[in-house]
């Protein structure tokens, strides 16, 4: 037995960690190592994707507004997902408690595919606000949200949380909060557990950089989504099946149930959608190379070099080529004294000027043969 409760142990492999879920506590407020895990990953999650969206047609600057509020969707929706399905864990005598029990979330209880189904719904409601095309900006979205849940999960690790059933596999582990969990599971309190945090972490990391890497390659908007919807699902169905305190519907896994759905969803789109591209490729040409796409771009990069635009930069031209003042028009029209080519063609202006002065001549010679003969 474990006496310490903060203690985690990885027996096989001989580590021990002393970790306090409690990281500082500043005016009376105790931050937790939880909340500041999440917020690393989304930190870097937003680092990766803010530069990469050129590559997929998005304007950086209109797309802060949609991460933004995604992030505020993703975690109400982690929270109201998991407080509906533990309803009596958060019911108190009075709605005041209740309220505060469900605004609490320093110790854990948000359920991802809940963040998920936030961030999705509230950004395309942004998207559509801001005119910002939904299924490029899902693509570089769920890259980056692969990154958020690879480096948040560890959260679950600090938490003694998220853990499997009994197991020998040699990354069993154990904890001090872990053995009291699984003592009021009827488990034995010294028997190792899967590492479930380790295991997601591991394959949401190695899906980031799968889909990264195939995302310069992709066919049609909304396939990195699909893929997406594919490689988590299969994970977390098997995952779900090793964990202890899923929530369920009767005998039912809800998460487990859910990846089932999304992972044949997406295999079955992605072959319907495979073949209706390799028919007739031009319907599906992707947004970033589009001239809409490229006009906003453009457009994006001229503000962020302090130009207020295109209409802007047609005004400046418009003033260059304009009409010139008088006196630039003099200092231009000035005559040359280098010498004319003989076989140079001849202005039209210089071309009437010597037609003028032979008709001259010849009124003149006309008006002489006149006066000889009255005379």
């Amino acid at each position: 037995m474990i006496n310490d409760i903060n203690e985690i142990q990885f027996p096989k492999l001989g580590w021990e960690f002393h970790i306090d879920p409690t990281a500082f506590t500043i005016f009376g407020i105790s931050i937790q190592w939880y909340g500041i895990i999440i917020t690393l990953g989304l930190l870097l999650a937003a680092l990766y994707c803010f530069p990469k969206m050129k590559r997929f047609g998005i304007d950086s600057d209109k797309a802060v507004d949609v991460v933004l509020f995604g992030i505020i969707g993703g975690i109400i929706g982690a929270r109201t997902y998991y407080v509906i399905w533990k309803w009596d864990d958060y019911q108190r005598g009075s709605f005041g408690e209740t309220l505060k029990a469900i605004i609490n979330t320093r110790n854990g209880g948000l359920a991802i595919y809940g963040g998920i189904i936030g961030a999705i719904l509230v950004g395309y409601i942004v998207c559509r606000i801001k005119k910002i095309k939904a299924l490029p900006m899902l693509d570089i979205t769920v890259i980056g949200l692969l990154i958020g849940q690879g480096i948040g999960r560890w959260g679950n690790f600090v938490n003694q949380e998220a853990f499997g059933s009994e197991t020998d596999f040699f990354l069993g582990m154990t904890g001090g909060r872990i053995q009291q969990t699984v003592s009021e599971l009827g488990m034995p309190a010294d028997q190792l557990v899967h590492p479930c945090f380790l295991y997601e972490s591991a394959w949401c990391l190695l899906g980031f950089v799968l889909l990264a890497a195939y995302s310069k390659r992709r066919k049609y908007d909304g396939q990195i989504a699909l893929m997406y919807m594919a490689w988590y699902g299969a994970e977390r169905f098997f995952v779900e099946g090793l964990r202890t305190d899923s929530l369920m519907i009767g005998s039912i896994r809800v998460s487990q149930a859910l990846s089932a759905v999304l992972l044949i969803t997406s295999i079955i789109l992605q072959i319907v959608i495979g073949f209706r591209v390799k028919r007739d490729p031009e319907s599906f040409v992707l947004y970033a190379n589009t001239e809409e796409s490229r006009l906003l771009i453009e457009e994006a990069r001229r503000k962020s070099m302090g130009m207020k635009g295109v209409d802007a930069r047609i005004e400046d031209d418009d003033d260059e080529i304009g009409i010139l003042p008088d006196e630039d028009d003099n200092e231009e029209t000035e005559i040359s004294d280098e010498p004319v080519d003989e076989d140079e063609e001849i202005p039209d202006d210089e071309a009437n000027s010597d037609e003028i002065e032979e008709d001259s001549n010849e009124t003149d010679d006309f008006e002489e043969d006149k006066t000889k003969e009255e005379k």
